[in-house]
């Protein structure tokens, strides 16, 4: 017994005597973790005794504690979880009076109570009814009163389990089905609920009570070190945030991370994320094996019938030679998959013969046949592999390198066999690079997964891309690494790229392949980053973008891996608006490749509809709009739908007599009208005198937007507000702080300031300026407004939107045309993310 908890049990059992003990041991920086937790759940009980007992209780009376309680697992802000058991003996009034003396005093302090009174028969009844009550029951733990009432209670309540356990236990998988549908993966969230993820607390506490059954149980190496750590970071978070949370959120990581004496956030997150992935590994294994053997368990008796009963299948095992077939196990068929490599039962393990330290390739082997036959390794094969398998050579043999593409081409049944090969270290042990990736977050909140899961999703994706590559194999490969330089600092672009070379080299490939393998990581991102931001009419940004890939294979296969990479960060990376602009890049990409000219767009003119439109706005002098939607054919050729085009956004045509303040108009009553814009291009038009009112240039405005919910706005409406705008009737900026102001910012939340940038883009059309900004409702008004405060014509806008973070790039020049001097571009952006401030 600590001094601490000897001077509790002299201090009053009422409620100050225990909470200020209780606030005396939170406080203790040097005990914290399982003994913090297992002193403060004695500190309870203790407390719970001295109630219990001042009450007078009548005889065949006892306290239980359950659940997290009973496990004596007690975070600073965790409920009690209580049950007053009776024997039902006694009056009905005195076991009602006892209660109110125990639970009163608990509520006075401020603390949660989960608490019910019942006999051991109601208890089993409750139980048999309700599958959270029964596993409760399961950590029933004696506090006070009559110790034999609860060991009685105890036995019978984990006796039940035990044979129900073939009805109840995939009722319990159904609902840890519903919870992980509902909460997600506790290792992929940004903000993870510790508790009720998937891989959280409760699937530790799901593993108990399977385990309990004695029908399975779960792979034990680590299982409880994750679980202390998830708890850990519980109390950590109670203690941070002074509240009865499990969620992990954003705001209180830092704290969280303090309390713990980690580095940072990022670092409690992985922490937190590899127990996750210990616990949801775990959890596949078990509930397999439990669905394994309840499998078998129906079999048996259908099999017993078949040959006639009992007696029956006594005489045939006489006449097959002593084989036990009706009352025992039934043979056990193996399938052969690869060499040392077979099915069993539902899993795929090593053959009788094989010899994994004398087959290094035979890891590969297995999961390569594992993820083709779609069917999990199981654990006895993986953890004989890891323990028993030689080291590959390096570079590795051209089986190793096969079975690795083959592994990746797998499609979906690649992840769950990665993971298996990963819960062992065999990832790590055959790239070593992986460590440095493993359960990193990712902050951005585009993304779904951490760096190694999006990394096999990624190659997941590009398995359905292989028919559009002449190598697939460098696809799949490229795919696992491309993002591999995030584990590193800097540019993870340029860190990967030497990486991605030498871990190349080590799987066997030769010099050419290697290259183009690191190329393709290297530039990962250009397409999509290109094809979104930059003037795809401009001959720079097209020649960049082919000096930079170099040639035609390397293309095709960076356009199928631009494609895997998006789809597999999130449904916000792609689309078929950013499908199409890609197309488009790939397409003029690849003539100058084959050594065709680029158009003069300067020399360009305008289209029938955009000079019709432009021949209306000089006739009337007022502006005159064209709505209408856009449709590309899908990318991928063999795609089932091919020949059904795709929307991939609204094409708004705008022509009007050119005039000051035109971009800044027509970007706010986009706004107004609740309108995305994504890219938008702005071009004078000659037109001969004499057509109408006036003569000369007409501005066309050509636009692509989407609506942000609901219908698009009749273009009569549009044309009615440029109107306004435009002659200073409709004041724009106030329209939209009137909408910012009922809406405000959630608390917690700031973003970092915007960043304006001269781009190197080598472009003879224009001066190009990055404006990296939080995106909200009229930004590109703000920004329209600053360019015309600075006097500089905007030729092209392109706007970029990934979750919160927007990067529009403009294509800018003087009045006359002509591109700024440097130092005057520089001072423009300056004055750009001023006034963006």
């Amino acid at each position: 017994m600590t001094s601490l908890e000897a001077r509790t049990q002299n201090e009053d059992s009422g409620p100050g005597g225990y909470a200020a003990a209780r606030l005396l041991l939170l406080h203790e920086k040097e005990r914290s973790g399982p003994p913090r937790r297992a002193a403060l759940a004695r500190l309870t009980d203790d407390w719970l005794a001295a109630l219990f007992a001042a009450a007078t209780p009548p005889r065949g009376t006892a306290l239980v504690a359950v659940g997290g309680y009973g496990r004596a697992e007690l975070s600073p802000r965790s409920d009690l979880d209580l049950l007053l058991l009776h024997d039902g003996t006694a009056d009905k009034a005195a076991v009602a009076a006892l209660a109110d003396r125990i639970w009163y005093p608990v509520w006075d302090l401020g603390m949660a109570l989960d608490h019910s009174v019942r006999t051991p028969a109601e208890a089993r009844t409750t139980a048999g009814e309700d599958l959270k009550v029964q596993l409760g029951l399961l950590d029933a733990r004696h506090v006070a009163g009559d110790t034999g009432l609860v060991a009685a209670l105890r036995t019978t309540v984990l006796a039940d389990w035990r044979n129900q356990a073939p009805k109840r236990l995939p009722e319990l998988d159904e609902l840890c089905r519903e919870r992980a549908e509902r909460m997600g993966e506790l290792q992929f969230l940004l903000e993870p609920d510790l508790k009720e993820a998937r891989g959280g607390l409760r699937d530790a506490q799901v593993l108990r009570a399977v385990a309990a059954s004695w029908l399975a149980d779960a792979p034990r190496e680590g299982l409880d070190a994750a679980r202390r750590r998830l708890l850990d970071a519980r109390d950590a978070l109670h203690l941070a945030t002074g509240r009865a949370t499990d969620r992990l959120a954003l705001q209180e990581q830092d704290a969280v991370a303090r309390e713990l004496g980690l580095l940072d956030a990022d670092t409690l997150l992985r922490e937190v994320y590899e127990a996750a992935r210990v616990i949801s590994y775990a959890t596949d294994v078990t509930w397999r094996e439990v669905n394994r053997v309840l499998k078998a368990r129906s079999a048996r008796p259908r099999l017993r019938s078949l040959l006639g009963g009992r007696n029956g299948g006594a005489k045939a095992a006489g006449r097959t030679g002593g084989a036990r077939v009706g009352g025992a196990k039934p043979p056990v068929e193996r399938t052969p998959l690869a060499e040392g490599v077979v099915e069993m039962d539902g899993e795929v393990v090593l053959a009788l013969a094989a010899k994994p330290e004398r087959d290094p390739v035979l890891p590969l082997r297995a999961a390569a046949a594992a993820a083709q036959s779609g069917l999990p390794i199981s654990l006895h094969a993986v953890r004989r592999l890891a323990a028993a398998a030689k080291p590959l050579p390096v570079p590795w043999p051209a089986e190793a390198r096969e079975e690795l593409v083959t592994l990746l081409g797998a499609g979906e049944a690649t992840v769950p066999v990665w993971e298996a090969l990963e819960a062992e270290g065999l990832v790590t042990r055959l790239l070593p690079d992986w460590e440095r990736v493993r359960c990193r977050p990712q902050r951005n909140p585009v993304h779904t997964w951490t760096v190694d899961r999006h990394l096999v999703e990624t190659a997941v994706r590009a398995s359905s891309l292989t028919r559009r590559v002449g190598r697939p194999d460098l696809l799949l490969v490229a795919a696992l690494l491309h993002d591999i330089g995030k584990g590193w600092p800097g540019d993870h672009s340029v860190a990967g790229e030497t990486i991605a070379r030498d871990l190349a080299t080590r799987i066997g490939f030769d010099r050419t392949d290697v290259g183009v393998i690191a190329t393709a990581v290297r530039h990962h991102l250009l397409l999509v980053e290109t094809a979104t931001r930059r003037d795809l009419d401009d001959p720079a940004t097209v020649q960049s973008v082919a000096a930079a890939v170099g040639t035609l294979g390397t293309l095709e296969l960076l356009h199928a891996l631009t494609e895997a990479d998006a789809l597999a960060t999130g449904p916000a990376a792609w689309s078929s608006w950013r499908a199409s602009l890609v197309a488009d890049l790939v397409k003029r990409v690849a003539g100058v490749l084959a050594g065709e000219p680029l158009p003069d767009p300067e020399a360009a003119a305008p289209s029938a509809e955009q000079e019709r439109l432009a021949i209306e706005a000089l006739r009337t002098g007022e502006p005159v709009l064209a709505l209408r939607t856009r449709t590309e054919q899908p990318a991928a050729p063999d795609a089932p739908d091919a020949d059904t085009p795709e929307p991939v956004g609204v094409e708004l045509l705008i022509a009007l007599p050119d005039q000051p303040g035109v971009l800044p108009a027509v970007a706010g009553v986009l706004a107004l009208h609740r309108l995305t814009v994504r890219a938008a291009d702005l071009r004078a038009v000659d037109l001969p005198t004499g057509i109408g009112a006036g003569s000369g240039a007409v501005l066309v405005l050509d636009w692509r937007v989407a609506a942000e919910y609901g219908s698009l706005p009749e273009a009569a409406r549009l044309r009615a507000d440029l109107v306004r705008a435009l002659d200073g009737s409709l004041d724009i900026p106030a329209r939209l702080a009137e909408r910012e102001a009922a809406y405000p910012r959630r608390r917690g939340l700031t973003a970092p300031p915007p960043r304006v940038t001269v781009a190197a883009a080598d472009s003879r059309l224009a001066t190009v300026i990055e404006v990296r900004a939080q995106d909200a409702p009229g930004l590109l008004h703000r920004i329209g407004r600053a360019l015309e405060g600075a006097e500089v014509r905007v030729r092209s806008a392109h706007v970029s939107t990934l979750g919160a973070n927007a990067v529009d790039t403009l294509y800018v020049t003087r009045p006359d045309g002509s591109l700024l001097p440097d130092e005057e571009a520089v001072d423009l952006a300056r004055a750009l993310e001023a006034a963006l401030r």
